[in-house]
Parts: C-alpha cells; structure tokens; sequence
C-alpha cells in the first residue's frame, strides 16, 4: 500500500447551511471531499471514456467503484495482489464502494436470498457466487476502499408494505453484520470510513425505524437507499422531505444512484450531501449532453449544421474547441471521440454544478439559484 499522509480517518464538517442545504468537507486520509458532492461512477475501475487525471482535473474528489463488477472481474483478490484499486487505476483519491446489494437486486432471475446472503450467477459466465455482509466487508477490504458501503437488500418500491417491512428488517440485520465484519478489518477499518444504508421505500415509518436501528449500530455516515429505482422523482422527494431528517445531523447523508441534475438540485435543497449516477457518462456515450438549458440530444438532426458550442456557459475542450454539428457528426458516425468529448463535457456540467451549490449554500442564496436554475433547465 503506497504511504498516506498522516490526516483524519473520517472527519465531516458542516461549513454553512442556507435552510436544509448545507455545505461542508469530508477529511480523510488520501483528500478532503467537499460537499454537496457528485461522485463519477467508475464501476469496472474506470470512469468510461475518461482517464483519472481528467476526472480529476474536472473537480472531482472522489469517485465510485462496484463491489459486484470488481469482484467477478479481475477480482478483489487479484486487485490487492496488484496493490490495490487505487494503484491498479491510478486514482489516488477517496473511493467509495458500493457493497453489491443493488447489482444482485437487479439480477432477481439469477439470485436466491437467504438471511446469509445472497447465492448468485455470474452474469459474465454463470459461474456461482455467495455473496454476504462478511464476504463484502472482505472485498471492499481487499479492494482498498476508502468508504465501505454496508451490504443491503434494496427493493423496489411497488413491493407490498408486508414484503418491504421484511427486506428493511433484514437489511438491518446485516448492517450489524457489515459493521461487525468491517471492525475486524485490522488495519483497513483504521484509515476507512463504513456507511450504513437506510431502507423502507416511500414509508415514513419504516423510513424512521431503519434511521433508528443505524443509528443505534453507528456509523460514519448514512446513505439514503432503495430510491431512484423506478418511483418517480415526485415520490422521491416526498420521501426526501422526510427521510435525510431521520439521519445524524453530524454525518454525510449519500442518496445513491442519483441521478438528473434537477434531482440533485431538489435532493440539496433537502438535506443531502453525496451523490452518485452513471447517467452523465451513460448518456455522453449515447449523444445527450447535459446544459444549464436542459439536456440536448446531439443526435438530432437540427445539430447537423450547428457552429454553436454546445454550451455557452461552459469552459470544457467540447464546449470551448468544437461545434454541436462536429458533436453531431461523431456521434451519428460512431466516433470513440464523440463518446469521450461528451462525456467529458457531462462529467464537467455535473461538478460545475455541485460548484454552484455549495458556492450558493455559502453565500445564503440558494433558494434563489434553485429557483433560477429550474427556471432556466426545465425550460425547454
């Protein structure tokens, strides 16, 4: 493991609130992250079509990796043999890791749940796997995670009350298991973080019973989870209204897998800290960028002969050395540099606009750069 300067482990700190938003800066040992914060998603131990320098250089300060992915491909046990997940991908900031819970959830078919955990197919090879919070604590270990994630069962938010009552019951469950597991970690959980995860879908008192039963175990901080899993974001910020309240004040709340630029607008607006999607890259490599005007889809046919950049407001090489008809032409040709340039440009909107918040929550303007931002993004 390559040296670390000697900095707090976890040490989070609220700097300025302006209602319910907050802004302030996590201290660890390989950075401080500040917050509100837009994590870039690099699920296979790559931000897609960026190289780490870029991602940083573009304002990030920390990034995600997937527990799942990692662990069926190289493996976590190869990745330590080769140093770690921050040397094998030359990012040498905080990463955050996902526990798998959310992958495993969506391959239903080809999982079966047991309060042990979760025995599974590779979606890569059909060979078979057991995943549990033990088996993730490990692979988190072995990977070299700076923020462990507990090992959870997300589920859908349609489910029967009944069913989603039990899936939070056992989610519980295995957070004290997560943190049993991540505590006898020897010297990772000495320079690591562990967050637990809140369950309940849409349900106030579920939602409060998950807040209570973390809480309890303790954590360094708290993600709001089982969201943005087809509810709608209606339903996901009534659940907000309630739900990042129910948390430690003194601990970063993460709303995982989140999302649309105006949902991280209307998410800070209620409380919450962190972020994570693979949407700005997703659609950087499928032609849709995202402006201060709302999103553009550079496929459309109007771009074609276009010499405007795609955003005026914008100072990434897309933005500042090509036109929307160039974007238009790489990405109707099936251009790698489409994919990149767009990318780019996403991955630079979405920490411009983190930016842009805490800037706002600094300066008690917020409510005013929310208003104005939906004013101008959904006005198309």
């Amino acid at each position: 493991m390559p040296d670390i300067p000697d900095k707090p482990r976890f040490a989070f700190c609220v700097k300025a609130t302006d209602g319910r938003a907050r802004t302030g800066e996590i201290a660890m040992q390989r950075g401080t992250i500040r917050t509100p914060a837009f994590m870039p998603v690099g699920t296979a131990a790559t931000v897609k079509a960026m190289k780490p320098e870029s991602v940083r250089a573009l304002g990030a300060d920390i990034i995600l990796g997937n527990t799942y992915h990692l662990m069926l491909r190289p493996g976590a046990e190869r990745v330590a043999r080769l140093g770690g997940l921050h040397r094998f991908m030359n990012w040498h900031r905080p990463i955050l890791t996902d526990s798998g819970g959310y992958q495993v959830m969506s391959l239903a078919s080809l999982r079966k749940l047991t309060e042990e955990g979760v025995a599974f197919r590779s979606h890569i090879d059909g060979s078979k796997h057991m995943l549990t919070p033990e088996r993730s604590m490990e692979i988190q270990r072995l990977l070299g995670s700076d923020i462990v994630m507990a090992f959870d069962e997300c589920p859908r938010a349609d489910r029967p009350r009944d069913e989603i009552a039990a899936s939070m019951e056992l989610s519980m469950r295995w957070a004290r298991r997560s943190r049993d597991g991540f505590d006898s970690g020897g010297e990772h959980a000495q320079r690591s973080a562990l967050f637990g995860i809140q369950q309940g879908a849409l349900d106030e008192e579920l939602r409060r019973i998950s807040a209570q039963k973390l809480t309890e175990i303790g954590f360094d901080g708290y993600a709001i989870g089982g969201l943005a899993v087809g509810e709608g974001q209606e339903a996901m910020f009534a659940t907000l209204d309630f739900a990042p309240e129910m948390l430690p004040a003194d601990r970063p709340r993460y709303l995982m897998g989140v999302g649309k630029p105006d949902d991280l607008v209307g998410a800070v607006e209620r409380g919450v800290d962190m972020f994570d999607c693979v949407l700005p890259t997703r659609s950087g490599r499928n032609g849709q960028g995202f402006t201060w005007n709302g999103p553009v889809n550079l496929r459309n046919a109007r771009h074609a002969e276009d010499t405007d950049p795609l955003d005026e407001r914008c100072a990434c090489p897309a933005c500042t050395s090509y036109s929307r008809a160039y974007l238009h032409h790489l990405h109707k040709s099936g251009e790698i540099l489409g994919a990149m340039l767009l990318t780019e440009h996403n991955l630079w909107f979405y920490q411009a606009l983190m930016q842009a918040m805490r800037d706002a929550i600094a300066e008690g303007r917020f409510a005013a750069f929310a208003r104005d931002f939906r004013r101008d993004y959904l006005a198309q």
